[in-house]
């Protein structure tokens, strides 16, 4: 999980590094497209898992609200800093609890519901809404938050259905299909440099979710999910450090409130014996 962290952390970098010279829409097209090679090897169960229509619809749905939920990731990340990026994308796992009360019948305890309204508190501290201006950045990672987790639910659902090759599978590749009409609309051709730093991205963000399943496979979440505070304190260094963006306490205290209610969440989904549904914070980054 620290590997992870560093990981995620450094594809925060390259995507703030190459800033707005790329279209949000282009950018996240060219780094789905050029990690499509990481797909290979999943070729022949995808081809062997005889989906039917219904699987397909849920794949398709789910396509299409991950690539909205990464374009505006990518455009989060030219407008706010990293470490506000990084603290707003802890909300989808909260996000994710709301909606599988809602929507899959799940139960939500007391508990479960005070650990969710202190995660939208800490986003309160994090926006402080009327004590300065919310950007589009802000509202961008809102409704990225809303778009993830609709995606990681239906990744619930079919995860049940189909083997995890099959899951990921397919959502690269609708993702890079629903991408495509919107970065053809914003189009500039990208120069040799840009490509290798999308392609570092793409192989980046791979790395980190083979490293996140070795440390689930390793321990509970009740365990791998606290050690992702890191990544805020790694986010805010490389932000104060690389980028020269000042140091928010504000932000670090919102997103240490939610990192905690998210992490007492899974805690009691562990202690329960019950599968987890939220997934870990990392697991929404693109």
């Amino acid at each position: 999980m620290l590997v992870t962290g560093v990981l995620f952390v450094a594809v925060t970098a390259v995507v703030k590094h190459v800033g707005s010279e790329l279209p949000a829409p282009e950018a996240a097209f060219l780094r789905y497209l050029l990690g499509l090679v990481f797909l290979l090897p999943m070729i022949r169960p995808m081809l062997r898992a005889g989906l039917d229509r219904s699987a397909m619809r849920f794949f398709a749905v789910r396509g299409v609200a991950h690539a909205l939920g990464v374009m505006l990731w990518f455009y989060a990340m030219t407008q706010i800093a990293i470490a506000e990026v990084t603290s707003m994308g802890y909300l989808t796992p909260v996000m994710v609890t709301i909606g599988a009360a809602l929507f899959l019948g799940e139960r939500m305890a007391l508990r479960r519901i005070l650990a969710v309204l202190c995660a939208l508190l800490g986003a309160f501290i994090v926006l402080r809404p009327g004590f300065r201006e919310i950007s589009s950045g802000h509202l961008a990672m809102l409704a990225n938050g809303v778009f993830f987790s609709t995606s990681y639910l239906i990744a619930k659902i079919m995860a049940d259905r189909v083997p995890a090759a099959v899951v990921v599978g397919w959502l690269s590749i609708i993702v890079t299909l629903a991408l495509a009409p919107f970065a053809y609309a914003v189009w500039v051709w990208p120069t040799g440099e840009q490509i290798a730093w999308m392609f570092l991205v793409a192989a980046l963000a791979t790395a980190g979710h083979y490293t996140m399943t070795l440390a689930l496979g390793a321990a509970p979440i009740a365990v791998t999910q606290p050690v992702t505070f890191l990544q805020l304190v790694w986010a805010t260094a490389l932000g104060a450090l690389v980028f020269s963006e000042p140091v928010d306490g504000w932000v670090i205290l919102g997103g240490t409130v939610i990192i905690a209610s998210v992490s007492f969440i899974a805690w009691r989904e562990a202690m329960l014996k019950r599968r987890a549904v939220t997934p870990p914070v990392v697991a929404t980054k693109v």
